[in-house]
């Protein structure tokens, strides 16, 4: 083998080692303690391998051919491990990461200047685009999102203009979707507005107010998971983030200080023309062990984002996060969907499919239900009993799917057993609120759930 063939063909081994870990954790779920934090691991170490290595064989892989955006999907495939990282462990620095890989892919131009005729590039770019975008808007970062926004309008147009036989709608509906969302927010319609994260400089410590400290003086309850969840037919909504779950993960979250907003200053390069960096170094620093936090903050509670799932899901996901629970602590739920109150009718029940046995079988178990229930009702003074479980519910699914595709109060009794704070947000939401009151009134085990009811 040539001398000169052993740096790139060493290089080409080690992009391949690292997009086959890469895809090993790609599609792992972003909830539970314990997911693949191993491969995260491997998958880190060996991304850094390569940066380290193609930075320094800089000029021989580029005489053997190696192009800018080449360079460009590498860091941006490190900017998506950070992101993965913070979506699964809530963590500040992550997500700050992120943006500081995917900032310095943007001003360094990585994607651009290469051949117009390339379309594989060409959507690389627009998929860069759109993650760049999710970042900055998790991070409040208005001025590059509105950058961005630019950008992607203008590599839309040029691609529709440079391959006439490829459709883009898709892209376009990304692009209407952006605008959509910015022109809702009240983070980018009033400027001024305050954030909705918890700011240290805004907002006194929660452990200064008196009912706080009052209920602390009783037990102490640790936040230390949250499941936020939406549901709606025509909602506003980026990617797979909407604007309430984006408007709540923000809420259950500190403001990042110190070092995050520290710009550091152009530098005059390459022909004098300046190039800022803006918080990411010429070699793009992968330390892990960087201490980005603020010690005097308190962690974010981990957050499992789920966008219209199923209901099986749902309920998987909620048993997942409450069986590794960890003791002393509470789970917040918040579920936006929309609600139709309705009682449990034949009609109703053969909807949702089965033979004329089961569904016989339905009605009667509902009907004996009620029936055995009547006498604890009588018992509880102004709440509604058992039975009202199943009248009233929210709609996970599409229009006719039938009761498969409902939630009902009964389905969240068996979460109860752990402390949760539960969050409906929906016209039902009153029928929530009205059974787990009485679960609570009617079993001590499930004196630890607390609704609130929401109808915007």
């Amino acid at each position: 083998m040539a001398e000169e063939d052993v740096v790139p063909k060493t290089f080409r081994a080690l992009v391949e080692s690292a997009d086959r870990k890469f895809a090993r954790v790609r599609d792992l779920p972003s909830y539970g303690r314990a997911q693949g934090q191993h491969y995260f691991q491997k998958v880190f170490k060996a991304y850094m391998r390569l940066w380290k290595y193609q930075q320094e064989h800089r000029p021989e892989l580029v005489k053997a051919g190696l192009n800018r955006w080449e360079i460009g999907e590498i860091a941006g495939r490190i900017g998506q491990l950070y992101f993965g990282q913070y979506m699964r462990t809530s963590e500040a620095r992550f997500l700050v990461e992120a943006y500081i890989f995917y900032e310095a892919i943007l001003k360094r131009r990585y994607f651009e200047g290469c051949g117009v005729k390339d379309l594989r590039v060409r959507f690389k770019e627009l998929r860069f685009y759109a993650r760049f975008l999710l970042v900055s808007l998790i991070l409040n970062r208005t001025e590059m999102v509105k950058v961005v926004v630019e950008k992607l309008r203008a590599l839309i147009y040029d691609c529709k203009a440079n391959f006439r036989e490829t459709n883009f709608k898709e892209w376009k509906l990304v692009e209407q979707e952006i605008l959509r969302f910015i022109n809702i927010d009240t983070t980018f319609t009033i400027p001024s507005s305050r954030p909705f994260r918890y700011c240290a400089m805004l907002n006194c410590h929660p452990n200064s107010v008196p009912y706080v400290a009052r209920f602390h003086a009783k037990k102490v309850l640790k936040f230390r998971d949250a499941i936020l969840m939406s549901y709606h037919r025509n909602e506003v909504k980026f990617a797979e983030l909407t604007l309430d779950v984006y408007r709540m993960l923000q809420c259950l979250e500190w403001e990042p200080s110190g070092s995050f907003y520290q710009k550091h200053p152009a530098e005059p390069k390459e022909n004098g023309v300046a190039v800022d960096y803006s918080g990411a170094s010429g070699l793009i620093d992968m330390n892990l062990a960087a201490d980005m936090t603020d010690p005097a903050l308190p962690p974010n509670p981990r957050k499992a984002i789920l966008y219209r799932p199923s209901l099986t899901h749902l309920i998987a996901v909620m048993a997942t996060i409450c069986e590794e629970l960890p003791p002393e602590s509470i789970m917040l739920v918040y579920l936006s969907a929309s609600g139709k109150p309705g009682q449990i009718n034949t009609s109703q029940v053969e909807t949702s499919g089965g033979s004329r046995r089961t569904r016989k079988s339905m009605l009667t178990s509902h009907s004996s239900l009620e029936q055995n229930c009547s006498a604890t009702e009588s018992h509880i003074n102004g709440v509604k009993g058992p039975s009202d479980y199943y009248n009233d519910y929210l709609w996970l699914g599409p229009k006719g799917n039938g009761g498969s595709s409902n939630l009902y109060p009964g389905d969240i009794i068996p979460f109860t057993r752990r402390p949760l704070f539960l969050i409906i947000d929906s016209d039902s939401s009153h029928a929530f609120k009205a059974g787990l009151t009485w679960c609570r009134k009617g079993r001590e085990s499930c004196s630890s759930a607390f609704t609130i009811e929401t109808n915007f």
